[in-house]
C-alpha cells in the first residue's frame, strides 16, 4: 500500500452564518435564514428562502483548488440517476464556483447547491438490511458514472483515503489515550498491512468515498407505510478520490452498520447491492472487511487527534462510540468468515474451496466412518417434528433415547440417522444464542450428519488423515469429547469433525497423529459424557476450519445457512447412503395455499409466517425462528400445555364417540364447568366451537321466548355461521356485508374513548329504542347478545353500570340476556373469572369457546334450568362431536390447570404490569391514543391526533408488521383497523410483557409514525 505525504491540516473556513448569509445575497442573489451545518473541513450552511432550500458551502483552503470543480462535476453527472444529489445553482454571473474574500483576508471558493431533502440515516428508522442493500445499490449505480471523471484532484494525498491508513494511522495513533484501544487500533493496522498484496491488486478509480451516517439521506416518500423502497439521497461529494474501489464499501460499512446486531449482515447487504448494480472482483469482497477496518482505524485516530485540538466540537467524535463498538465487533470475527457471508450475499459460492472438495470427495470413495451397517431410520428431529410421544418434550434430548430404540428395534437396524440441514430448537445452551432482537433467537440448523448407535460404538476415519484437534468441549449441549481430522483433496485441505465420543480418546489420540483410511481411534460416549445427548456421532465436514482450535460450529443461524453449507458440505458425499439425509426445504406453501385455499381466506402479515411449533407463549417458524405470541387466545393456557397433550393422548387411546352412551367425562366436566358460574347458570351443551356455541344460544333463546328478533351491539362479533353473520355487526357492516336485517337492531358501540358520553342512563335509552324499533317491524327481541368485552370491536370495556341497565332494558322487552365468553372468559380478564362479571351481571345464557380447550375443537352453552327445559320443546338436540370423551377431558385438564396454577391471579398481575408499561408508551408516544381492557386482554388505539381522533389504520398495520420481523406477533382490530389488540396465552410472563413494551417503544420511534 503506497504511503502518503498528507497535507498539513489547517483551520476550517472563519465564515459565520451572518457572512454566509450576505455572500449568497450579494453573489447568487438568494436571501433568507441561514443556519450552520456540520463538516469535518469545509463551512456548510443552509440557506431557507422562499423558493427553496440550499446549501452554502464554503470549501476548505487545505483542498487542492480544483476540488470544488470536481465536485460540481460529479453532482452533474450523478443528476441522471435514481438518487436525490445537490444540483448545481450558478451565481448571478454564471459561474457555478465564486472567489470570494474572508474575513481573514484570504480567498475562499464558494458553492451553492440545492437543499437535498430526507433524513439522515443516522436519524431514520428502521435501519434493515434491505435499507442498506438499497444504499449499496446507489452507490453502484454512482460509482458507474464516476469511473469517467478525469481530475488532478482525484490523485491528490487524502487523509480520508483508506489507501494511505498506514501513513494516516501511524501518524495519529499516540492520540488514542486509552492502551487497549491503541493496540485494537494496531492489530487491525497489522492485520491489513499483512494483506498489501491482495489490497495492492485491487482495481482502482473516482468514488464517492464518504457515504456515511450523516450524508445518506432517507427519504420515505407519502407511501412510507406501504413498505416499499425508500428514496435515497447523497451530499457533501468533497471526499471524492482515485482508489480502490471496494473501499467505497469500507467507508459505508464503517459508519452504516453501527446500530446493527449482526453489522455483517448488514455490510454483506450493502455489498450485494452495490454488486447488483457495478459487478464486483472476488478479491473485492475478500478485501470489504479490511476496507472497513480501515476506515474505522482512519476515523477513530482522526477524532482522537481533532477532539484534542477541537475539544468543544460534537462533530469531531459524532461517530466514535459506533465506531469503537464496530472495530471490536471485526476483531473478534474471523475475516475469511464475513468474506463468506458477503460472497454469499452476492451470489457466489461462499467458500470458494467447496467445490474442490467436494469433487475430490465424489472422486474417492471413503471408509466408513461407524462399525455398523448404515442402514437405519431417519430420525425427524426438525422444529415441527412428531417424532416423539406427545407427552415427551423434544427439545429435551434425554427423552430421545426411548422413542429412538423402539424405532431401531422396529426397524431391527443399528443404527439411526439425524439429518443436514435440519433446523432444530434442541440447543437451549447459551452457547447457541445470540444477542439479536428479531425471532432468530439461536443457532437452528444443523451442519452435520448424526449416527445414533450404542456407546462404545467404534468410530474410523473415512480417509487417511493427520490428527488436528482432540478437545473435550464439556459444556452441557456441546459435543463432549471431540476430534478434528485434516485431509487432503489434492493441494487443497478439508476436514471432518467426530463430535460426541468417549472420554478414552482424550488419552488414545493427540495433534499431528496420522491414521490410515478406516482406523479405528475412539467410541461412542454416552449422556454421561457427551454433553448430555442420546448416545451418537456428530459426523462434519469443513472446508475451511477458518483457524479454529477445535469447537467449530455443528449448528448454524438459519440467516447463514447458505455460507455454512458451503463452509460444511453434505456429510453423505462421504457417507455415500442412499438414505435421505438432507433436510429439504418445503415448497411454496403461499402457491399452494392460492391453488387450493378459498381466497377469502387471509394470512397475518405482509411477509407470513411459516409456523410449526409452539411452546407456552411463544410460536416457531420452519426455520427455529421464536415468536412471542401477544395474540392467540386460542390456546389460553399455553401452546402444547403437556396436561393438555396428556389428557388428549390417553383419552384418545381409549375411546372417542359419540354422547349417546353414558361417559363419565362429560359429567366431570360439565360440572365442573358450572361449579365456575354464578346463579343458576347450571345446565351445560357442548359444541365444537364458540360459532356453534352462539348459534345454540340463539335458538335457545329464539325458543324460550318466542321472539325472533335479536339485540346486538355495533362493532360486535360472535360467529362465522351464516346465523350468526347476521348478527355480527362487524361483519354485516364490513366489506362484502349487506347490512343489518329486519330481525336485528344495533344499540350504539359503548366506547368510552370515541364516544365518551355514553354511560349506563345513555345505553338503557339506546336498548329501549332498539327494542321498540324491532317490536315495530314485528320481531319481537328474543336475545340480547353481547360479548362482555368487545373483541373485534377493538377491545372496549363498556362503561361502569352499562349492561347492568341494557341488560334490565332487554329483559323487561321480553329477551333473554347472552354472553359472549368466547374471547374473554376463563379468567383472561383477572378481576374474574368471567368477564360479565366486571359488570356485575347474571347473564340467562353464557357461550363459550376458543380458550375453552387450549386450541382443542371445544364450546360450550351453559344456561339455566328454566331456559334448558323451554328448548327441550320435542326438537331432539345432537351434536355427533359435541362432548366427546376425548373433548370433555381436554376441557377438564384446561380447568384443573387455570384453578392449580392460580392463572387468573396471574393474568391479573401481568396484565397490571403491561397495562401500565402501555400508559408509560402513551404518554411518550402521541400516536397511542387510548389504553384499554383488563387482565390480559388488552388494547391500545392509534390516531394521528388527540383532538380528531382520526383513525391511524395504516401505522396500525405498519407497527403489527414490524413487531414481526422483531419477533412479536400483535394484530390489529376495530371498525378502524386501529387498535392493537393484545390477549396472550397466560403463560405470557412478566418478562414477555417486558420484551413486548421494549420492543414497541423500538417500533413507535420509527420514522414514519412519527408526526409531520
Amino acid at each position: 500500500m503506497p504511503e502518503a505525504q498528507l497535507p498539513e491540516v489547517r483551520e476550517r473556513p472563519p465564515f459565520s452564518a451572518e457572512t454566509a448569509k450576505h455572500v449568497a445575497r450579494e453573489f447568487w442573489g438568494l436571501d433568507g435564514r441561514v443556519s450552520p451545518l456540520p463538516g469535518d473541513r469545509d463551512r456548510n450552511f443552509r440557506l431557507s428562502t422562499p423558493e427553496g432550500d440550499y446549501v452554502v458551502k464554503v470549501v476548505f483552503r487545505g483542498d487542492p483548488p480544483g476540488l470544488a470543480k470536481l465536485q460540481q462535476d460529479a453532482l452533474e453527472r450523478a443528476s441522471a440517476l435514481d438518487l436525490a444529489v445537490p444540483r448545481t445553482v450558478r451565481s448571478r454571473a454564471g459561474k457555478r464556483i465564486e472567489k470570494v474574500e474572508g474575513p481573514d483576508g484570504n480567498a475562499y471558493q464558494v458553492l451553492v447547491n440545492t437543499w437535498v431533502p430526507g433524513i439522515p440515516f443516522a436519524e431514520f428508522r428502521p435501519k434493515t438490511t434491505d435499507l442498506l442493500e438499497r444504499i449499496g445499490r446507489g452507490l453502484g449505480q454512482l460509482d458507474t458514472v464516476l469511473a469517467g471523471l478525469s481530475h488532478d484532484e482525484l490523485d491528490r494525498a487524502f487523509e480520508w483515503d483508506v489507501a494511505h491508513v498506514a501513513s494516516i494511522v501511524e501518524s495519529r495513533l499516540s492520540f488514542i489515550a486509552d492502551e487497549y484501544d491503541r493496540a485494537l487500533v494496531s492489530r487491525h493496522l497489522d492485520a491489513i498491512t499483512a494483506r498489501s498484496v491482495l489490497l495492492d491488486s485491487l482495481p482502482r478509480q473516482p468514488i464517492y468515498n464518504d457515504a456515511n451516517e450523516h450524508n445518506v439521506l432517507v427519504a420515505p416518500g407519502d407511501d412510507a407505510l406501504e413498505e416499499g423502497p425508500p428514496g435515497l439521497g447523497l451530499i457533501d461529494f468533497g471526499d471524492m478520490v482515485r482508489t480502490w474501489r471496494a473501499a467505497e464499501l469500507g467507508v459505508a460499512s464503517a459508519y452504516l452498520t453501527m446500530d446493527f446486531a449482526d453489522p455483517i449482515a448488514g455490510m454483506a447487504a450493502l455489498a450485494a447491492g452495490y454488486h447488483r448494480a457495478y459487478p464486483l472482483q472476488e478479491r473485492e469482497l475478500e478485501a470489504v472487511p479490511y476496507l472497513t477496518a480501515a476506515r474505522l482505524c482512519i476515523s477513530v485516530c482522526h477524532s482522537a487527534e481533532r477532539s484534542r485540538s477541537e475539544p468543544d466540537d460534537p462533530y469531531q467524535t459524532i461517530s466514535q462510540s459506533g465506531a469503537w463498538s464496530l472495530l471490536r465487533h471485526l476483531g473478534n470475527g474471523h475475516p475469511r468468515l464475513m468474506t463468506y457471508r458477503i460472497r454469499a450475499a452476492c451470489g457466489l459460492e461462499p467458500c470458494p474451496a467447496s467445490p474442490v472438495i467436494r469433487a475430490w470427495i465424489e472422486s474417492n470413495p471413503a471408509a466408513p466412518v461407524i462399525e455398523t451397517p448404515l442402514d437405519g431410520p431417519v430420525f425427524d428431529l426438525s422444529v415441527g417434528t412428531d417424532e416423539f410421544d406427545g407427552t415427551l418434550d423434544p427439545l429435551d434430548a434425554a427423552v430421545w433415547d426411548a422413542p429412538f430404540a423402539r424405532r431401531l428395534a422396529d426397524t431391527g437396524a443399528k443404527v439411526g440417522f439425524g439429518r443436514y440441514l435440519e433446523p432444530r430448537i434442541c440447543y437451549r445452551g447459551d452457547q447457541f444464542k445470540w444477542g439479536g432482537s428479531g425471532p432468530e433467537r439461536q443457532r437452528t440448523i444443523h451442519l452435520g450428519v448424526d449416527l445414533f448407535a450404542p456407546a462404545g460404538t467404534g468410530v474410523s476415519t473415512p480417509y487417511d488423515a493427520v490428527v488436528e484437534h482432540v478437545v473435550h468441549n464439556d459444556q452441557p449441549l456441546d459435543y463432549g469429547p471431540t476430534v478434528i481430522l485434516r485431509h487432503e483433496a489434492g493441494d487443497t485441505p478439508f476436514y471432518t469433525l467426530f463430535g460426541h465420543l468417549g472420554m478414552g480418546v482424550l488419552d488414545t489420540l493427540k495433534a499431528g497423529d496420522r491414521l490410515k483410511a478406516g482406523q479405528r481411534f475412539a467410541d461412542l460416549g454416552d449422556s454421561n459424557v457427551n454433553g448430555g445427548w442420546s448416545p451418537h456421532l456428530h459426523f462434519q465436514l469443513y472446508a475451511d476450519n477458518l483457524d479454529n482450535l477445535g469447537n467449530m460450529p455443528g449448528v448454524a443461524f438459519a440467516s447463514q445457512a447458505r455460507t455454512w453449507e458451503s463452509i460444511s458440505p453434505d456429510p453423505n458425499l462421504v457417507l455415500r447412503t442412499v438414505l435421505p439425509l438432507r433436510h429439504e426445504q418445503p415448497p411454496d406453501l403461499g402457491a399452494r395455499r392460492a391453488a387450493h385455499l378459498g381466497p377469502s381466506l387471509s394470512l397475518s402479515y405482509r411477509r407470513p409466517l411459516h409456523i410449526v411449533r409452539g411452546i407456552g407463549a411463544h410460536l416457531f417458524d420452519a426455520q427455529g425462528g421464536a415468536y412471542l405470541d401477544c395474540v392467540n387466545n386460542v390456546c389460553h393456557l399455553g401452546h402444547a400445555h403437556p396436561a393438555v397433550v396428556r389428557a388428549a393422548s390417553r383419552q384418545l387411546s381409549v375411546l372417542n364417540t359419540n354422547t349417546r352412551y353414558l361417559h363419565q367425562n362429560i359429567l366431570d366436566y360439565a360440572e365442573a364447568l358450572a361449579d365456575t358460574l354464578p346463579g343458576d347458570l347450571e345446565v351445560c351443551f357442548l359444541v365444537n366451537s364458540g360459532s356453534e356455541a352462539n348459534d345454540l344460544a340463539l335458538r335457545m333463546a329464539r325458543t324460550a321466548t318466542g321472539g325472533t328478533g335479536t339485540l346486538v351491539l355495533d362493532g360486535g362479533y360472535h360467529g362465522n355461521l351464516t346465523s350468526l353473520v347476521a348478527i355480527s355487526p362487524y361483519k354485516f357492516d364490513g366489506p362484502g356485508g349487506s347490512g343489518a336485517g329486519d330481525r336485528v337492531a344495533v344499540l350504539e358501540m359503548p366506547d368510552p374513548y370515541r364516544n365518551p358520553g355514553l354511560d349506563a342512563s345513555r345505553g338503557a335509552h339506546d336498548a329501549r329504542r332498539a327494542a321498540t324499533a324491532l317490536a315495530a317491524r314485528g320481531h319481537a327481541p328474543a336475545a340480547l347478545i353481547a360479548e362482555s368485552i368487545l373483541s373485534c370491536g377493538g377491545q372496549i370495556e363498556p362503561p361502569e353500570g352499562y349492561l347492568q341497565a341494557v341488560y334490565a332494558e332487554a329483559r323487561q322487552a321480553g329477551a333473554v340476556c347472552i354472553a359472549d365468553e368466547v374471547q374473554t372468559g376463563f379468567g383472561r380478564v383477572g378481576d374474574a373469572m368471567w368477564a360479565f362479571e366486571l359488570q356485575g351481571v347474571a347473564p340467562d345464557i353464557v357461550t363459550l369457546g376458543k380458550p375453552i380447550g387450549n386450541g382443542f375443537p371445544l364450546g360450550a352453552v351453559v344456561t339455566t334450568r328454566r331456559i334448558a327445559q323451554a328448548f327441550a320443546n320435542g326438537m331432539e338436540y345432537f351434536n355427533t362431536f359435541g362432548g366427546n370423551p376425548v373433548s370433555s377431558a381436554v376441557g377438564l385438564a384446561v380447568l384443573r390447570v387455570i384453578l392449580e396454577e392460580n392463572l387468573q391471579t396471574h393474568a391479573q398481575e401481568v396484565g397490571s404490569h403491561l397495562k401500565a408499561g402501555l400508559e408509560a408508551l402513551k404518554a411518550q408516544h402521541a400516536l397511542i391514543g387510548d389504553v384499554r381492557g383488563r387482565g390480559l386482554f388488552l388494547g391500545f388505539e392509534l390516531v394521528r391526533d388527540r383532538t380528531t381522533l382520526e383513525p391511524a389504520d395504516r401505522e396500525a398495520t405498519w407497527l403489527a408488521n414490524r413487531m414481526r420481523d422483531l419477533g412479536v406477533l400483535i394484530s390489529t382490530d376495530g371498525p378502524l383497523h386501529n387498535v392493537i389488540k393484545l390477549k396472550p396465552p397466560l403463560a405470557f410472563s412478566r418478562d414477555d410483557a417486558d420484551e413486548l413494551l421494549e420492543k414497541l417503544d423500538v417500533v413507535l420511534r420509527d420514522t414514519c409514525l412519527q408526526p409531520v
